[in-house]
């Protein structure tokens, strides 16, 4: 991701001789992304993913580290975290909390088809379901309470009709959570950011096999199926549009119920959360675009395109077909 603090590969030499991985052969910022700063990092025994946080905290980040240990040691293709001799997996770097991973293998599959989509589904739902032992507790910091007092910092920056979208939508989804429905939904820890990028295939082409989910920064206790929409909304729609291409929408969905099916509930407020997951992206890219922060290689993440997805979402509600 973005680089907000620069680090030299004697400190990093320093701050990996505890976890006993060898010597450093390679260091490299990561340009992708706007919320943490992190680098490849190569050494004599592997290869490695080195985060230091910029926003979360060291009271947070437990719960970010010891659910992708939670998930690895139940056979969910993660990062695990790396321990040190105590058990650590949390650590100072420059005065800021950081851990490593190891790397996962593969690349990114960002023009999916259904065979990626069935993959991913899949194991999303396998993913939901390991996580429910999970005894560590956080909710979705990106949720709703932060929608509420995200949208006043940047109705300044909008036209009259978006201001009027983002507020008409911000007051939809505060009618549905409060909605008794909504409490009946199933929850748990979730990603809550599945995105293309954050997904690695491996194989030859139309072979690829799924090596991976990453990027847990985001996750917290929601709803499962607010999990679920966020990933139908980029893993299934056409990207100049926003519209969902229904073919890779139904063989997500499909794969997912293979594993967890959902309930009526969850069928009846699928369109809902949908509009949910690109709210939750909208408003945090025109924060992120409007009042951005300084560092080296940062990129800003179009806001308009997740506008596109809510107002497509809103003209053409998706309900996924059930059995």
């Amino acid at each position: 991701m973005a680089v907000f603090t620069e680090v030299s590969e004697q400190e990093v030499q320093s701050f990996i001789e505890p976890l006993g991985i060898g010597q450093l052969q390679s260091l490299r910022g990561i340009g992708a992304g706007i919320e943490n700063t992190n680098y490849f990092l190569d050494t004599d025994q592997g290869h490695w993913v080195l985060t230091i946080f910029e926003r979360l905290t060291f009271e947070q980040l437990p719960f970010y580290l010891r659910l992708m240990q939670h998930l690895a040691l139940k056979g969910i293709p993660v990062p695990l975290p790396r321990e040190d001799a105590q058990g650590e997996i949390l650590f100072s770097l420059k005065g800021k909390p950081a851990a490593l991973v190891n790397k996962l293998r593969g690349g990114h599959q960002l023009a999916p088809d259904e065979h990626h989509c069935r993959q991913v589904g899949a194991m999303l739902a396998q993913m939901h379901l390991d996580g429910q032992d999970f005894t560590l507790h956080q909710r979705n910091l990106r949720g709703l309470p932060w929608w509420e007092s995200t949208v006043p910092l940047v109705l300044p920056f909008m036209g009259e009709d978006t201001a009027a979208l983002l507020r008409r939508e911000l007051a939809f989804q505060q009618e549905v959570a409060a909605s008794a429905a909504y409490a009946q939904l199933p929850r748990g820890p979730v990603h809550a950011d599945l995105f293309r990028d954050n997904v690695m295939f491996d194989g030859l082409p139309g072979q690829e096999k799924l090596t991976g989910f990453f990027d847990f920064y985001f996750a917290g206790v929601d709803t499962w199926l607010f999990d679920l929409s966020v990933c139908l909304n980029d893993w299934c729609i056409d990207l100049a549009t926003g519209q969902l291409v229904t073919p890779r929408a139904e063989a997500f969905v499909e794969a997912y119920e293979s594993v967890r099916p959902l309930s009526a509930t969850e069928h009846r407020l699928l369109p809902a959360m949908l509009r949910a997951g690109a709210l939750r992206f909208w408003v945090s890219r025109l924060w992120d675009f409007h009042l951005p922060r300084e560092a080296a290689m940062l990129k800003p993440h179009d806001p308009t395109h997740f506008e596109r997805v809510l107002r497509a979402r809103i003209e053409s509600p998706w309900h996924a077909m059930q059995a």
